[in-house]
């Protein structure tokens, strides 16, 4: 049997003590604070289908892939569910926050307040140009898409649906949102007998 790892006692985390966490573990630093986050099975499922609908038009030099830490400076290193880079970093991690065309996280019920705000300051003064947020806790399934403002330092919205959701940013990407929701809705329904 193995014995859990002891994280060392820490209140304020900077990139620099990342290096004393097992190498498996999956963190992600927001300003100065470490999380380790345990998503659901549900979670993962609806990750997988935005990377899928995200990947359609990705052009050959970039990709798209979910769960990839992004150095952003000393106190935050995110792990966005799902995020579009230039290709040139397919092999390193974390991956300079720079070359990162678009962000997405989806909501849990821990992470709502992270999500719609520390992360969005976090990404937007990195120069994340879209950040995309969707949240699986209510009945629909909801979509917000922001870009970079006119300062490049905040992001507006630009949109929010429960509908079928088509942007150009970083390319041509639709997700059907209701297709989502019916199978959100599928997986969590008890089972006959």
């Amino acid at each position: 049997m193995t014995a859990a790892p002891i994280l060392p006692e820490r209140h304020e985390w900077t990139v620099d003590d990342l290096g004393d966490l097992p190498k498996d573990l999956p963190y992600e630093l927001i300003n100065g604070r470490l999380i380790v986050p345990s998503p659901t099975a549900l979670h993962q499922d609806l990750c997988v289908r935005l990377l899928l609908a995200v990947e359609v038009n990705c052009p050959s030099d970039h990709l798209v892939s979910f769960d990839l830490s992004m150095r952003v400076d000393r106190r935050n290193e995110p792990r966005p569910d799902v995020v579009a880079i230039h290709r040139r970093h397919a092999g390193r991690s974390p991956v300079p926050v720079e070359d990162a065309l678009l962000a997405v996280e989806v909501v849990s019920p821990t992470s709502t307040f992270r999500d719609m705000y520390d992360k969005a300051k976090v990404y937007a003064h990195a120069g994340v140009r879209s950040y995309w947020v969707v949240d699986p806790l209510q009945d629909r399934i909801t979509l917000t898409e922001y870009a970079l403002g006119p300062g490049g330092r905040d992001y507006e919205q630009l949109t929010h649906t429960e509908d079928l959701f088509v942007t150009e940013r970083p390319w041509k990407v639709s997700v059907d949102l209701p297709a989502l929701t019916a199978r959100k809705n599928d997986l969590l329904a008890p089972e006959g007998p």
